[in-house]
This record gives C-alpha cells, sequence and structure tokens, in this order.
C-alpha cells in the first residue's frame, strides 16, 4: 500500500481530541488510521507497521488520545452473510462451525447492512492490538465501505472493488441490495483479472457492459488497473467522498478507511 495519503491540517490540535473521532482499519500486517472533526479530514496515514497499534512509540500520543469517538475496522479470515431474518444470537455457534475456526481466532458478530448479519472471524493478535480502544467500537473493516456504496444508488451492472495490500474485495448490488460480497487473497495483477472475471461470470454479468469502480491501493495506468482493462473495456476509480478531503488527496485510496465514519460503535453482540 502506498503512502502518498499521509496527511495533517494545520488545525490539528490533540489537546482538542475530545471533539475528535478516531478511525482504525486493521490489516493482517499493517493498519491505517484517520482523525476526523465532525465531516472533515484532519490526519490520515496508511500503512503503519500493526506493532506500533499495540505498543505505541511514535505514534503514542495520538493513538493514547481520549477521543470523543472511536471506530476500529477489523478484517476477517473467514466470514458468512447470514440474512436477518433467519439469524438469531442464540445459534451463533451453529453458524460459526462453517469458519473452521481456529484456537488463535476470535467469531465476532454484527449486522452488516439492514438486511444482513455478517458472522466473521479475525485472528487473537489483532483482537489484542485493539483491545486498549474496546473491542465495543469494533465493526466488520468492510462495513463502512458497503455503507458508503450502497448509499451512491449502485447499478446493477456495477461490480465494485478494494484493493488491500493483499486481499481483492467484490461488491455488486441488485435493486439497491446486497447482492454480492467476498474476499480474495492475491498477490498479482494477473491474479486480480483472474478473480474480477471470475466474479462476474458467477453473478453472470457481461465484462463489456459490467463497470468496474475501484478504489482502495490502485491508481490509473498502474499494473493492476492496466491489467483489468485488457479485458473489462469500462474501468474507472471510485469518485465516492464521504469525508471533505484536501485537494492533494486521492479520495478512492482513503475510501475504506474514511467510510469507516458512517459506522456507530457498540455494534457487535
Amino acid at each position: 500500500m502506498s503512502n502518498n495519503n499521509d496527511y495533517q491540517d494545520n488545525s490539528f490540535n490533540l489537546y482538542q481530541a475530545y471533539s475528535y473521532t478516531l478511525l482504525l482499519q486493521v490489516e493482517k500486517k499493517s493498519f491505517s488510521y484517520a482523525v476526523v472533526y465532525k465531516n472533515r479530514l484532519l490526519v490520515s496515514a496508511q500503512n503503519c507497521d500493526l506493532t506500533e497499534l499495540a505498543d505505541p512509540r511514535q505514534l503514542s500520543e495520538l493513538l493514547s488520545a481520549t477521543y470523543k469517538k472511536v471506530i476500529i475496522g477489523l478484517p476477517a479470515t473467514g466470514l458468512t452473510l447470514i440474512p436477518v431474518s433467519l439469524f438469531s444470537e442464540e445459534h451463533t455457534a451453529d453458524f460459526a462451525r462453517f469458519l473452521d475456526v481456529k484456537a488463535d481466532e476470535k467469531v465476532l458478530v454484527q449486522s452488516l447492512d439492514d438486511q444482513n448479519m455478517i458472522i466473521y472471524k479475525t485472528g487473537d493478535a489483532l483482537i489484542s492490538a485493539v483491545d486498549r480502544f474496546n473491542l465495543n467500537n469494533s465493526v466488520y473493516a468492510a462495513k463502512g465501505w458497503i455503507k458508503a456504496i450502497a448509499k451512491s444508488g449502485p447499478p446493477n451492472n456495477n461490480l465494485y472493488i478494494e484493493v488491500g495490500e493483499s486481499t481483492l474485495q467484490f461488491l455488486n448490488f441488485s435493486s439497491g441490495n446486497l447482492r454480492f460480497y467476498n474476499i480474495f487473497e492475491f498477490k498479482s495483477a494477473d491474479e486480480l483479472a483472474y478473480f474480477a472475471a471470475f466474479v462476474t461470470e458467477e453473478l453472470n454479468l457481461m465484462p463489456l457492459d459490467t463497470t468496474l469502480v475501484l478504489s482502495g491501493d490502485i491508481s490509473n495506468g498502474d499494473k493492476n488497473m492496466t491489467r483489468l482493462a485488457e479485458f473489462f473495456p469500462k474501468v474507472e476509480l471510485n469518485n465516492l467522498q464521504v469525508l471533505e478531503l484536501p485537494g492533494q488527496l486521492a479520495g478512492h485510496k482513503l475510501l475504506g478507511l474514511a467510510s469507516l465514519s458512517l459506522c456507530g460503535s457498540s455494534e457487535g453482540y
């Protein structure tokens, strides 16, 4: 993940932290953070060493400040979606059996949107890293991203892709309702193109009629974008903006992190 979205506004003052919101987006080996006041980005940094989250040194003052709100986006090593109409908390353990939970993993259950619950597992090490911020302040990492896109009125033939440091997230809607969401691990532009083609075929979408809308660690003209364009004639960067950003920042790179601001705290079970 690139670092060209590291930013600090001149008005940022940690003595005012009690009126700020801290956003933390955790990945397997790194994390990103942002500090927000109302709807304006004050600070952001990406690709930070995960050890700094568990035992902060350079970021000690920033991470130990008392914020008005903290929202933590946690990743999944496995997940399943359950319609709200079929979900009951007492059967969580039954649903979790589909995830093959290991001894060093924890299962979390939250609402993903109005129609779906998400049951997902994540590593104990990541849970420990954010425990000091209160796990009740955590949401599934992609919840904000999904919510932001849902609010934009997504067309049925748009396939949304969030490119992470080692993962791809795919999202599609039908008549405004979540139709498909999944995560794949990837290592190359070829794998990105393969999974895009695979998901498109699974959804019975035609590549010529499908628009790929990209966010995360991707840029116009890079190898990932170029490879996708060989198979899909309509490839574009996601121009959604959920926070007020300075002009020098690439909004699509910050979308996943910034969208956490749309999520409330204390959403877990």
